[in-house]
């Protein structure tokens, strides 16, 4: 299981070394990273995405806290959050299908960033799965390079978890057709 750990650190040079020293010497891979400025001047707040069991997440927080810098860990996992990725795609673009690509970036309201004769260059932000999505869509065109951001993530002040309700949406929408 993939869980995400949202971590408050002082933004000091050095940090996030020794954080990706602790994880590469107990041979964990972090699969997605953001570091940005936090709402307090002075705090980095890191979001890392890491695959491992709930024990494993457990020992990792544990070793986190004991590392010099580390303000707060919390595995926001299960936590109801606005997750946000940030994705640039330059995709094969001719007269032919360049239509066809700009109707799929219309439906996932990606923007079009630069546009060459051959080529498109699109900007799409939103949750992960929506990531995935657009990428398969346009795989069929020739994506030429991605560059993807790590996720990035806050946790509901509503407590209102939207992946239950968009599940509760779908299974009630195949009910009724």
């Amino acid at each position: 299981m993939k869980h995400t750990l949202s971590v408050l650190v002082e933004d000091e040079a050095g940090v996030l070394s020794r954080i990706a020293g602790l994880f590469a010497r107990r041979g964990f891979n972090i699969e997605s990273l953001a570091v940005g400025p936090a709402e307090q001047l002075g705090i980095s707040r890191i979001t890392m995405v890491i695959p491992g069991d709930n024990r494993t997440i457990e020992q990792l927080t544990k070793q986190l806290y004991k590392l010099v810098n580390i303000l707060k860990v919390q595995d926001i996992t299960n936590i109801p959050c606005v997750e946000r990725e940030l994705v640039l795609l330059k995709i094969k673009a001719s007269q032919e299908n360049r239509s066809a690509i700009l109707e799929i970036a219309n439906i996932f309201r990606a923007k079009v960033v630069d546009i060459a004769f051959e080529f498109l260059i699109l900007e799409v932000t939103g949750d992960p799965g929506k990531m995935v999505a657009i990428e398969q869509l346009l795989n069929q065109y020739g994506i030429v390079e991605i560059a993807r951001t790590g996720k990035i993530s806050l946790i509901r002040a509503s407590n209102v978890n939207t992946e239950l309700l968009r599940k509760k949406f779908n299974v009630n929408a195949l009910l009724t057709t």
